[in-house]
Order: structure tokens, then C-alpha cells, then sequence
């Protein structure tokens, strides 16, 4: 092949008017801005989900890690002034062990305040720290909840709206040819593509996120049953 041919084939290759490019390009203004925003969705619904993983991911293996060191045997004060004094934000189950240690002796020291008092201001401060921190673990999901359900439908308007310029455009013509529809029909089933592309790894992520989240939240749940029971004893002692 010479060099004319070969130029003469890349040419013809990237001006083949079906490609993506070509097709976004020859698109209609409101199915070339629906392309453009189904995209920006998907960009920032991958940026989620990879953060919210490493999120999860660091939650289960932190979780892991302080239960292993709370059942080792170590005084609980001692583990409490280590924590204080930890650069390192304290998270997770950390979290709920220093708002129920700090409130128990607290009141402990307080005089008059009965056993069950103390437990109960304990549990509540234990309560409101677990809730803070699921509302962490839960951030952002909800937003790839409404990606996996809108984004079909701004797809398929994009779509609609593509093939009813296709059909008014045939409508004007006195012989009307397949190949003269098919680029309109084309562009406009991609915007359903990128709907599509958008929507389903946005709906898997949220479903396995959902699930890795109860699993940590009835973590957090036990370790809160089983640490209650501890400072229960100790304050009956």
C-alpha cells in the first residue's frame, strides 16, 4: 500500500460519520448537553465510589484492629489516655469507646449517682457516638442511589429527543432512505448508553456499600451491647 492509499484510509477511517466522536459532534445542542452532563455524573460517581471503598475499607480493618487490642486484656484507662494522645483522629469503634469510657467515669465520680444513672448516661453518649459515626459511613450514598435511578431517564430523554429531530428532519423530505435517519437514531441511543454506563456502577457500588455498611453498623452495635456489659460489671463493683 502507498502512502497516498494509506493517508487516504486514516482519513477516511476517522470521518467515518457513524463514530462517537462524529456523532456527539453532528449531535443537537440539548442531546450534546445531555451527553456532557451524563458524563460529568459518571466522572464524579466513580470519584465516589472509589472514595467511599477506601472509607469502608479503612472503617472494617480499623474496627478489626481495636477490637483486638480492647480484648487483649489492656486497662481501659490506659487505652483511653493512649487514644487521647494520638495524633490520629479517633473513629469507629475507638470513637464509641471513648464517649462511653469518658461518660462513665465521669459520672462514676460524681457522688449520688446510682449504678443504673451511670449506665444510662453512658449508653446514651455510646449511642450518639455510634450514630455519628454511621452518618460518616453513610455519606455520599445517597447520591449514588439518585445516579442509579435518574440517569436511565436523562439518557432516554436525550434519546427521545434525538429520534423526534430525526423523524421532524424525514419529514421534510419526499424520499426518505435509511441511511438518511441512522445517524440521527445513532447519536440519540448513545445518550441511553451513557445512562446506562452511569447508572449501573453506580446501583452495584450502592447495593455493596449497603451491605458492608449493616455488617459495620451491627459491628459497632455488638461492640457497644458487649462494652456496656463490661463497664456494667465495673460499676457494680
Amino acid at each position: 500500500m502507498t502512502g497516498a492509499e494509506t493517508t487516504t484510509t486514516v482519513l477516511s477511517t476517522s470521518e467515518d460519520p457513524m463514530s462517537i466522536a462524529n456523532l456527539f459532534l453532528h449531535a443537537s445542542i440539548p442531546v450534546q448537553a445531555i451527553m456532557v452532563l451524563l458524563l460529568v455524573i459518571s466522572v464524579i460517581s466513580w470519584a465516589m465510589i472509589f472514595q467511599r471503598s477506601s472509607v469502608l475499607n479503612s472503617a472494617s480493618r480499623e474496627s478489626k484492629k481495636f477490637e483486638d487490642r480492647f480484648w487483649s486484656g489492656i486497662d481501659l484507662g490506659k487505652l483511653s489516655t493512649d487514644l487521647s494522645q494520638r495524633q490520629k483522629p479517633v473513629t469507629g469503634l475507638e470513637s464509641l469507646f471513648q464517649a462511653g469510657y469518658r461518660e462513665f467515669m465521669r459520672l462514676r465520680q460524681q457522688s449520688g449517682v446510682s449504678p443504673e444513672a451511670v449506665m444510662d448516661g453512658t449508653h446514651r453518649a455510646m449511642r450518639v457516638a455510634h450514630s455519628r459515626e454511621v452518618e460518616k459511613l453513610e455519606r455520599n450514598l445517597s447520591f449514588l442511589a439518585t445516579v442509579g435511578s435518574v440517569t436511565p431517564y436523562i439518557g432516554l430523554f436525550g434519546t427521545v429527543w434525538g429520534i423526534m429531530n430525526s423523524f421532524i428532519a424525514l419529514g421534510a423530505v419526499k424520499q426518505a432512505t435509511l441511511a438518511m435517519v441512522a445517524p440521527g437514531i445513532a447519536e440519540a441511543l448513545i445518550a441511553t448508553a451513557m445512562g446506562l454506563f452511569a447508572a449501573i456502577p453506580a446501583v452495584i457500588a450502592y447495593n455493596r456499600f449497603t451491605n458492608r455498611l449493616q455488617r459495620i453498623e451491627t459491628q459497632y452495635e455488638n461492640f457497644l451491647e458487649e462494652f456496656s456489659g463490661v463497664l456494667h460489671r465495673k460499676a457494680h463493683s
